[in-house]
């Protein structure tokens, strides 16, 4: 007798396991489902709101890497030329002189610094 009132117990028990494993699945379902509707809301796009597109660089950021861009191509320039008609003679003062090894660097490292000013620079509100 005792024997089977243990295996009513064993299968009252598994029951009991069983609703409560059923019951925790079906809840977390439901608290999964509310909270995948809820995303979809944040998520969900405004169609027909319109949203000012704003650039990284203005005008004025462009103009200032143009000129940086210029000052060194205009410093490649000078560093360029020093060719000799006689390709047997070496024109030291030509190769050498101020223009090709002092200014024309100085010129190529400015047209940088201008161009590194010009990504750097913040546009200040209501510029164009």
């Amino acid at each position: 007798m005792s024997n089977l009132k243990n295996k009513k117990n064993l299968s009252n028990a598994i029951n009991n396991v069983s609703e409560t494993t059923t019951n925790t699945v079906v809840n977390t379902t439901t608290i999964a489902s509310n909270t995948v509707a809820e995303m979809a809301q944040k998520v969900k796009p405004n169609f027909g709101t319109k949203k000012e597109v704003t650039f990284m660089f203005n005008k004025k950021n462009y103009m200032i890497m143009l000129a940086g861009l210029a000052v060194i191509i205009l410093g490649f320039i000078l560093m360029s030329g020093g060719k000799s008609a006689d390709p047997h003679v070496f024109n030291y003062k030509e190769i050498y002189s101020f223009r090709r090894i002092t200014l024309a660097p100085i010129l190529v490292m400015a047209g940088f610094i201008i161009e590194i000013y010009a990504i750097m620079r913040v546009p200040k509100a209501g510029e164009a």
